[in-house]
């Protein structure tokens, strides 16, 4: 017997640099399913969005920054299968942005060197794209 079909899910993260090669990661705030854990920033791509697009749209409304899709570079992605859907997740590299970066959904931010982002419990999916950043920077 094989196992139930999920929905695929994609969303976009990025992983913004600041100019001391540290990492923006973001809270997952109370109510929202895994509330605590660290991820990159980023969002669900949404119909008719490309992933560069998403990304653009999401750092504004998440961080308040503004940046364009030519300065977000594919890094890698994640594939992970949680219990109602299956998310694909592919992740940017972004250096290049306008404005200081705060969180505009009451999330606390919180830049991280590469070697230090095992210290943040993060989502499942995200774990697996630690090694390309640390490789990376």
């Amino acid at each position: 017997m094989s196992e139930p079909t999920r929905p695929i899910l994609l969303v976009a993260a990025c992983a913004l640099v600041d100019a001391d090669n540290r990492i923006l990661l973001a809270q997952r705030p109370e109510g929202k399913s895994l509330a605590g854990l660290w991820e990159f920033p980023g969002g669900k791509v949404e119909t008719g969005e490309t992933p560069e697009e998403t990304l653009v749209r999401e750092l504004d409304e998440e961080l308040g920054i503004v940046t364009r899709v030519a300065c977000l570079a594919p890094l890698t992605f994640a594939s992970h299968t949680y219990e109602r859907f299956h998310l694909l997740m592919p992740l940017y590299i972004c250096r290049r942005y306008e404005g200081i970066p705060h969180g505009r959904e009451g999330q606390a931010i919180k830049w991280v060197k590469a070697k230090a982002l095992r210290d943040y419990p993060m989502p499942p999916a995200d774990e697996p794209l630690i090694p390309f950043l640390q490789d990376l920077l």
